[in-house]
């Protein structure tokens, strides 16, 4: 029976233990996000070379996770961008396989640790810390990453210290515990459970690594333990799949599957060869200092992705073929509505969230680009032929004006002022296209009134529309290359020909009215062929704003037409 005081020794112990996970999670969400933000553009040039190659998806499963340090967030990532239709099963295996790797340089860096090494690092946060109270970003984000680095280590030398594993009541209590549950199976569900409780298989090592080389967990119950913790990380993933779509449950269901397969194998092997595997271990870091006990584990997880991998990556496509069987596609299935690139999963991963924004700007524009073909072509011709589908693209880019808007606002409170400006700049394209939009709706509905009353244009107003229809595709074509690039050099070319379809309106409304005045032209048709003009003419104005979004963030016409006239 405890006494009083030996009951407040465990729950000081208990207390200092969970300050110190704590902590290291803490650390571990400032060093994500700091590496996020600063390392954004890498990460977009590594999603950008995605291929059908195995090997290059294993490397950027891989290098994403190392930079994140989540291989969670690189599966949620991967879900979210598997669910916009971005990227395939074929592509999204090998990259869960990489990011199994890559989540293991965690574990490498506890390892690692010593008293001289923990010293410069309480010297990070504290660094960091400071960091934080300057104005500039770049610094801000410097000082996140030293002081989530440094964090990490102080949580880590919060749990492995005196006060938390340095009991001896906490090492008995220990030693009861696991010589009950010293059964594998049992100790893996351990592993799983605490995984899946933390959201960190990074963590959940990290702290056995710690209770390892502080003395409280023998090497070979740890080894089960840390097989259970990559099963555990598999739940955030599988939480992420509710609601996606089947190729997303399924992309979560082999990541699932692949950790499973690879912990059963090294179930086998350290149960069956327990004695020759804690050998070599041992051979390979031999001492009893805490650094050699600790590096035994962190290269045995090591060990354990690498050696999973490479048994499994063979069998991609057997892989992605049972995640078919298992979760099949709904015949019947009626869809709403979604964005094709952009899923809000993916707002955890703000530089890839803009990326993929920014894609789905670019496929409005190409439904725009051809509701505006097909809606002028209406005019002088047969409305009926185009109705159906100028109507479907209308209804799409409304909704993507709506939902891209919904989540760009969502994203606003993810990004840093420079990534926020970038924002406001995409605000204002969506406005210009759905008003594009809308423009390509009324020449539709032009046509078909013209049809209606049996009305047509004259063979000169006729030409007149489609010179100031040509000049307008011109610019689409040129806002859209701008705007991908964000290469201001053809801004010039943009802006001379919007000046050339006001010239134009000016030009064709006075011929018209000269037309009208000598009887060459119907007064009832006077009215569609203004509106037609002026319609292109607005157009015009809205595709230079388009070009122009890239130089002024804020979107404002007066700032716009300063800057063209440069």
């Amino acid at each position: 029976m405890l006494t009083s005081a030996e009951v407040m020794q465990l729950l000081q112990s208990m207390i200092w233990l969970l300050a110190g996970v704590g902590v290291f999670i803490v650390g571990m969400n400032f060093l994500s996000d700091a590496l996020e933000k600063s390392a954004g553009e890498g990460m977009k040039k590594m999603l950008g070379r995605i291929s059908n190659n195995r090997i290059s998806g294993v490397g950027i499963g891989a290098g994403v996770t190392a930079i994140i340090q989540s291989s969670s967030a690189t599966s949620v990532m991967v879900i979210g961008l598997v669910n916009a239709g971005v990227m395939t099963l074929m592509q999204a295996t090998p990259i869960i396989m990489g990011a199994n790797i890559g989540t293991t340089i965690t574990g490498v860096l506890v390892a690692l640790k010593n008293d001289y090494f923990n010293m410069l690092m309480y010297l990070f946060a504290f660094a960091g810390v400071m960091m934080g109270f300057f104005k500039k970003e770049k610094i801000k984000i410097a000082g996140l990453l030293c002081s989530g680095l440094g964090l990490i280590f102080v949580g880590l030398n919060v749990m492995s210290s005196e006060q938390a594993f340095g009991n001896p009541l906490v090492e008995s209590m220990s030693q009861g515990i696991f010589g009950v549950i010293n059964f594998p199976l049992l100790l893996i569900l351990v592993g799983v459970i605490f995984t899946a409780l933390i959201q960190s298989s990074s963590a959940a090592t990290g702290v056995v690594i710690t209770m390892v080389g502080s003395g409280v967990l023998p090497l070979d119950l740890a080894l089960f333990i840390v097989l259970g913790a990559n099963i555990g990380t598999c739940v955030t993933a599988l939480l992420a799949a509710i609601g996606a779509n089947a190729n997303s449950k399924r992309v979560a269901l082999i990541h699932f599957t692949f950790n499973v397969v690879g912990t059963v194998f090294f179930t086998v092997v350290v149960w069956l060869f327990r004695d020759p595997v804690i050998n070599l271990l041992v051979s390979l870091f031999p001492g009893s200092d805490a650094m050699s006990l600790q590096m035994r584990v962190s290269v045995f997880h090591v060990i354990f992705n690498l050696t999973t991998t490479l048994l499994l990556l063979p069998f991609v496509k057997q892989l992605v073929r049972y995640s078919c069987v298992v979760i099949r596609d709904k015949k019947a299935e009626t869809t709403s509505r979604t964005l094709k690139y952009v899923d809000e999963r993916l707002l955890s991963m703000p530089p890839v969230a803009l990326m993929q924004a920014k894609k789905e700007i670019d496929y409005m524009l190409s439904l725009v680009e051809e509701n505006i073909g097909l809606s002028v072509t209406s005019i002088g011709g047969d409305p009926a032929e185009n109705a159906d589908r100028i109507a479907e693209n209308e209804e799409a880019i409304d909704f993507i004006n709506g939902a891209l808007t919904n989540f760009l606002i969502k994203l606003t409170d993810h990004v840093d002022e420079q990534d926020e400006q970038r924002i406001g700049s995409y605000f204002h394209v969506l406005n210009d296209l759905e008003r594009i939009g809308d423009h390509a709706e009324n020449f539709h509905e032009i046509g078909q009134e013209m049809l209606e009353k049996k009305l047509s244009f004259s063979a000169t107003a006729l030409a007149d529309i489609k010179q100031m229809y040509s000049a307008v595709m011109d610019m689409i074509g040129i806002a859209r290359n701008v705007f991908d690039i964000e290469d201001p050099e053809h801004l010039p070319t943009l802006a001379a020909l919007e000046n050339q379809t006001d010239e134009m309106k000016r030009a064709f409304s006075a011929k018209h009215f000269s037309r009208l005045s000598e009887g060459n032209c119907s007064l009832e048709v006077s009215p569609y062929y203004i509106s037609t003009i002026a319609g292109l003419e607005r157009v015009a104005d809205h595709l230079v704003n388009v070009g122009y979004s890239i130089c002024n963030p804020v979107g404002d016409d007066k700032e716009n037409e300063t800057l063209r006239r440069k």
